[in-house]
C-alpha cells in the first residue's frame, strides 16, 4: 500500500502584530499547534507554510484562519484558548462561531469558551426554561448571571432573581448570627461574586435597594408569581422534588428561568429524599420551551487540572 505524499499549504497572515499574537511568546502557541497535529510548520515573514498529509494540513490551515479572524476582532490568544480552539477544530466545530458570541458587553465582556457553553447560551436565548447540568468549572452559574444582566440591560426583563437552596443550614438557621438574610448569605455568596464581576458594586447596591436585583434563599420563592423576571436557581441538585416543583411553578408571564446544578454533588441530608434535579428530566423532557443542556469535562474552563479531576471521577463513577 502506497503512503500519500506530503502536501503543502500556505497561509498569509495580514500584519506583523497579528503574526506575533498568533505565534505567541517565543513561538509557544506555534509549538502547541505542532504538538496537536502531525504536520510541520515553517514561518517566514507573514507566511505560514504547513507540510503534511492533506486532511491534516487543511485542518491546521482552517485553525490559523479562524485564529486570525478572532485576533482581528479583538480577542487575545493564550495557551488555554488555543487548546480549546484545537479541540473544536478536531470536532469539526468553528472557534469563531463559539468564541465570537458575545453574551455581555461591559467592563468585563463575557463570551462562551467552549462549544458546550455556546450550546447552553443558545438554549437560554431560545427557551423559557433551561436546565444546565454539569460539573464544577463549566460556567453554569456565571453564564446564567451574565445572560440575566444582559436581559436586564436590554429591557427584556424588569428584574433579576437569583436563588439557591440553603441546604446545609436546613431549617436550623437560628444558630447563625444576624437576620434571616445574613444567615443564608454564605450560601448565596457565589451568586453575588458573579454579579459583582460584571456590574460595579455601587450599581448592584442601587439595583438591589430598588428590588431590581433580588438574591434570596429558595424558601423565599414560595407563594409568589414572578412576572417579567430572569430567574436563576443555582445548585439545584440540593432541591427536593417538591421544592423543584414549587420553584418552577413560580414562573409568570414574560419571564425566563435557568436552573443549574451538578448531580454528582448532592448535599441533601439523610431523610430529605431524592434530588429534584435528578427527577425533573423524566417529568419535563419533551415539553416545548424546556431544554436540558449537559456540560462535561471539555467545558471546564478553570485550571487544566480541574478538567483532569472531572475526567478521573467520571471514569470511576460514569
Amino acid at each position: 500500500m502506497s503512503t500519500p505524499s506530503p502536501t503543502q499549504l500556505k497561509v498569509l497572515v495580514p500584519g506583523n502584530h497579528l503574526m506575533v499574537n498568533l505565534l505567541g511568546h517565543r513561538d509557544e502557541l506555534l509549538k502547541l499547534v505542532e504538538e496537536a497535529f502531525p504536520v510541520a510548520i515553517h514561518v517566514r515573514g507573514n507566511e505560514i507554510t504547513i507540510t503534511g498529509d492533506a486532511p491534516d494540513i487543511e485542518r491546521v490551515g482552517r485553525l490559523f484562519e479562524e485564529l486570525v479572524v478572532l485576533l482581528q476582532s479583538g480577542h487575545t490568544l493564550d495557551a488555554d484558548g488555543l487548546g480549546r480552539s484545537i479541540e473544536m477544530l478536531k470536532a469539526d466545530q468553528r472557534p469563531t462561531e463559539v468564541l465570537g458570541t458575545q453574551v455581555l458587553r461591559g467592563r468585563k465582556p463575557v463570551r462562551p469558551k467552549t462549544a458546550g457553553q455556546k450550546r447552553y447560551v443558545d438554549a437560554v436565548n431560545t427557551n423559557t426554561v433551561t436546565f444546565a447540568i454539569g460539573p464544577a468549572g463549566t460556567g453554569k452559574s456565571y453564564l446564567a448571571v451574565a445572560l440575566a444582566v444582559q436581559a436586564l440591560q436590554a429591557k427584556a426583563v424588569n428584574r433579576i432573581i437569583l436563588t439557591r437552596p440553603a441546604v446545609e443550614a436546613g431549617e436550623r438557621l437560628g444558630f447563625l448570627p444576624g437576620d434571616v438574610l445574613a444567615k443564608v448569605d454564605p450560601y448565596l455568596r457565589p451568586l453575588y461574586d458573579a454579579l459583582y464581576d460584571m456590574v460595579d458594586a455601587e450599581t448592584v447596591g442601587r439595583l438591589m435597594d430598588r428590588g431590581t436585583i433580588e438574591v434570596a434563599p429558595l424558601a423565599f420563592m414560595r407563594g409568589r408569581t414572578l412576572n417579567d423576571s430572569f430567574i436563576i436557581l443555582d445548585e439545584a441538585q440540593n432541591t427536593t422534588p417538591e421544592q423543584m416543583k414549587m420553584f418552577l411553578t413560580r414562573l409568570g408571564f414574560g419571564s425566563k428561568v435557568v436552573v443549574t446544578g451538578d448531580v454528582t454533588q448532592i448535599d441533601l441530608p439523610e431523610g430529605r429524599g431524592r434530588s429534584g434535579l435528578r427527577t425533573v428530566r423524566a417529568i419535563l423532557d419533551g415539553i416545548d420551551g424546556v431544554m436540558f443542556v449537559e456540560l462535561g469535562a471539555p467545558d471546564v474552563v478553570r485550571h487544566r487540572i480541574v478538567q483532569d479531576i472531572v475526567n478521573a471521577y467520571e471514569r470511576v463513577d460514569p
